[in-house]
């Protein structure tokens, strides 16, 4: 099992989240790096959501609301739709070892030495 962290920065530099992710494949593409992520922080959403620190994509007002009232499950795929389209449209951009990646087709190092850096542009909410 190779893992690989990853961390949330501002604009500024500063690290405002960081998430380990675990990848039976030495290598693995951006796409498939920002689908694991979003399952992660689903699963984290969904086991508490008052302690629940935003991440990529947060669902939205009202999907929050019926998910508290019915306790249904946020949609991973509508969560990764729309953090693909962000990452397509510069909502975030992405770092690996300080190299910006601009498709989600690139291939990715799992490994220990390898930084991943997803720095925010505008805030994401689904809905």
């Amino acid at each position: 099992m190779n893992t690989i962290t990853i961390q949330d920065e501002s604009a500024a530099g500063d690290i405002l989240n960081e998430i380990t992710l675990k990848f039976n494949e030495e290598y693995i593409t951006v796409s498939e790096l920002i689908k694991a992520r979003i399952e992660l922080e689903i699963s984290r959403y969904n086991d508490n959501v008052e302690t629940y620190k935003k991440g990529l994509v947060t669902p939205g007002q009202l999907e929050s609301k019926l998910n508290n009232k019915k306790s249904k499950s946020i949609d991973v795929e509508k969560q990764l739709y729309i953090a693909l389209d962000a990452f397509k449209t510069n909502g975030f951009i992405l770092l690996v070892d300080d190299q910006q990646v601009e498709n989600i087709h690139q291939k990715v190092l799992v490994d220990k030495s390898t930084t991943v850096s997803f720095i925010k542009l505008t805030p994401l909410v689904g809905g």
